[in-house]
């Protein structure tokens, strides 16, 4: 535990005396448009979920090195950072993979068989729920719905729908996304 604390010190020392928006291992870097936005909503109510929101547009996620540099830029402690990411169930705290694959797990689409085009994924790529492969090029979640209720089972990936899927698609649509 001692060394935990004692680490914990260090690292929060050299964050201060970076004299920057980095921290102790790596460098986030924010496009002008995410800084042209933290600016914007510094002092505006509310502006902490708006701007993760904005942070993980860019990122795809939120690091620790983005909480921290958010943190600093909005005069906010890091801990009400992770509060909040840690909370809402739409910020990510792993990078996800080049294909993301979201399986909704609504009602309509876990009667339907939601869960075995889960699991199906889940053994082609060899990863679980919430994982990514070791290549990067695919994470798997289950999500709670996707609005697409009358297509159900449902799976997203990278924003494009894919309705009434069965598990003998799934390899098809794998092989397809590997090659793009």
């Amino acid at each position: 535990m001692y060394m935990v604390i004692k680490k914990m010190v260090k690292y929060i020392q050299m964050s201060f005396c970076s004299g920057g928006y980095m921290s102790q291992s790596n460098e986030v870097m924010f496009s002008p448009e995410l800084v042209s936005f933290i600016e914007e909503w510094k002092t505006k109510p509310g502006n902490l979920i708006m701007v993760l929101h904005k942070v993980q547009e860019e990122f795809h996620y939120i690091s620790r090195e983005a909480a921290d540099k958010v943190a600093e830029m909005l005069d906010v402690p890091l801990a009400s950072i992770w509060g909040v990411v840690s909370f809402y169930h739409f910020f990510k705290l792993t990078k996800p993979g080049k294909h993301n694959i979201q399986v909704c797990m609504g009602t309509a689409c876990y009667l339907k068989g939601g869960q075995g085009v889960l699991e199906e994924l889940g053994s082609q790529l060899k990863i679980p729920a919430g994982a990514v492969t070791e290549d990067g090029i695919f994470s798997l979640e289950g999500v709670r719905c996707l609005g697409c209720c009358g297509l159900a089972p449902v799976m997203s990936i990278g924003g494009e729908v894919y309705g009434k899927v069965t598990k003998t698609q799934i390899p098809k649509i794998l092989a397809a996304l590997r090659q793009a």
